[in-house]
């Protein structure tokens, strides 16, 4: 049976939620998930907390989970999103962060909206990422957000994006993530921007990390798999809004999705049927209690 990685995102689906979920009860969900062999975790992020205010406690919750090790032994990865040199700082200081991810946006309006930041100075910010993270021995992954098109009336197209992978593996980064930051691209959009990716950047590990109606969910996942793609992101249940899309049902891929269409194909993903049912019960638990989305979410 082929791999793949899968990437659990709880802050993404957590991020935009209403109510702040206590920092123990985040450690605790956390800590189950790695129990149950997920060995991929998006986990927390370093963003100003007047912002994002329910990843005020990203230091806290780390604090929490640095000892843990999943059953094999090995530590789980652990992946904090920063946006700035600030963040970058407080990650690199967390126990148990091993790996930083930025989102880099191709979108001149959703970067400046989102960063404040000109394409040179995100680009200064990405090889100032790539050097402190070789040097602290952490991984890193780039999301390139909206790689899959934009709302925004700004050029785009594949041509874009495939000159942003092939920099990103010119000055050293291996680990990429193609972001379809507002749900909108359909399973062929997905294929045909994502082979054109690996062909621009042959030598990275190249993701997807993607939002949909559930109902299409299947085979934008499906559409990148038979691309090439074997590294995806998820979130358990769907949870988790995407408030750039202007549509309410636009949301995070549910894992559960993402492991019964790859499954189907005989791919192994680690992840068996039990811990999937405890996961998804879980995160059920976390939903009724806190999933009343707002519009204040990070963007991938």
């Amino acid at each position: 049976m082929e791999n793949v990685t899968i990437v659990e995102c709880p802050r993404d689906a957590w991020q935009g939620l209403e109510q702040i979920i206590p920092t123990e009860e985040k450690a605790k969900y956390l800590s189950n998930l790695i129990s149950l062999g997920f060995r991929h975790i998006d986990a927390v992020s370093f963003v100003s907390p007047q912002h994002v205010p329910q990843m005020a406690d990203s230091e806290a919750v780390m604090q929490q989970l640095s000892h843990l090790k999943l059953a094999s032994g090995e530590r789980p990865e652990i992946i904090g999103i920063v946006v700035n040199s600030q963040g970058l700082d407080r990650a690199l200081a967390a126990p148990g962060v091993t790996t930083i991810g930025y989102p880099y946006s191709i979108s001149a309006y959703f970067r400046r909206a989102n960063a404040n930041m000109s394409r040179g100075e995100s680009r200064d910010l990405v090889r100032k990422l790539l050097r402190e993270t070789k040097t602290a021995g952490c991984g890193l992954v780039i999301y390139v957000s909206m790689a899959f098109g934009n709302p925004y009336e700004e050029p785009w197209g594949p041509e874009i994006v495939e000159e942003t992978v092939a920099w990103l593996q010119e000055i050293g980064v291996r680990t990429i993530s193609l972001a379809d930051t507002v749900g909108t691209a359909t399973p062929e959009e997905v294929a045909s921007v994502y082979r054109a990716a690996k062909k621009a950047a042959s030598e990275v590990t190249i993701g997807v990390h993607l939002h949909s109606r559930p109902d299409r969910a299947a085979e934008k996942v499906l559409a990148a798999y038979e691309a090439g793609c074997r590294r995806f992101d998820g979130a358990l249940t769907g949870l988790g809004g995407c408030p750039f899309a202007g549509d309410q049902l636009v949301g995070n891929i549910p894992t559960e999705a993402v492991l019964i269409t790859l499954a189907a194909r005989g791919v192994a993903t680690g992840i068996d049927t039990r811990s999937l049912a405890m996961a998804c019960a879980m995160t059920g638990d976390l939903r009724e209690k806190y999933a009343h989305e707002s519009t204040s979410s990070l963007p991938n």
